[in-house]
């Protein structure tokens, strides 16, 4: 798993929104579980900060924070795979389309530029990861230093300047 793309843009409302887009591969471990009705549960993290460099970054000011969790199941009696988010719940009929949506972040706002100061530059990170918490226990187990079961992308920065 690797994040493709991450941007800020403002729209014409003064806002800050994020678009990233995230290539998901869960190979075949994961694959085979989400099969056999494990459900798997997917967290999107996203920081917007500003980094102190005189405390040794030890205390950067959060300006932006958000999570986008997701839950990802296969249904056998139907064939299809559910994606679930907050409220929401779509059914695909193939893992890559449910792959695809998930790995998405579209027009979410993070900030207002207000928030911001002009003068200032701003370090944006971002990462996608599987909640291994969320596993059932037997799993939980296995994933401990198990690469299959510990999905992530790394942390995705890039510095910002309203």
């Amino acid at each position: 798993m690797h994040i493709r793309s991450a941007e800020i843009t403002a729209n014409a409302e003064a806002a800050l929104l994020l678009d990233a887009t995230f290539q998901v591969d869960l190979g075949d471990t994961l694959e085979d579980a989400l099969q056999r009705g494990v459900t798997l549960h997917f967290v999107t993290e996203f920081e917007l900060l500003y980094e102190r460099w005189y405390f040794l970054n030890l205390w950067n000011k959060t300006i932006s924070a958000f999570e986008q969790r997701y839950r990802l199941s296969y249904s056998a009696l139907t064939r299809h795979y559910r994606l679930a988010t907050g409220g929401l719940t779509l059914t695909f009929e193939t893992l890559s389309e449910a792959l695809a949506l998930m790995g998405r972040v579209r027009g979410q706002q993070i900030a207002m530029r207000d928030q911001l100061e002009p003068s200032q530059v701003y370090t944006a990170q971002i990462r996608l990861r599987l909640d291994t918490a969320q596993l059932p226990k037997p799993f939980q187990i296995s994933s401990i230093g198990s690469k299959t079961w510990n999905l992530s992308s790394d942390w995705y920065r890039w510095t910002v300047k309203p």
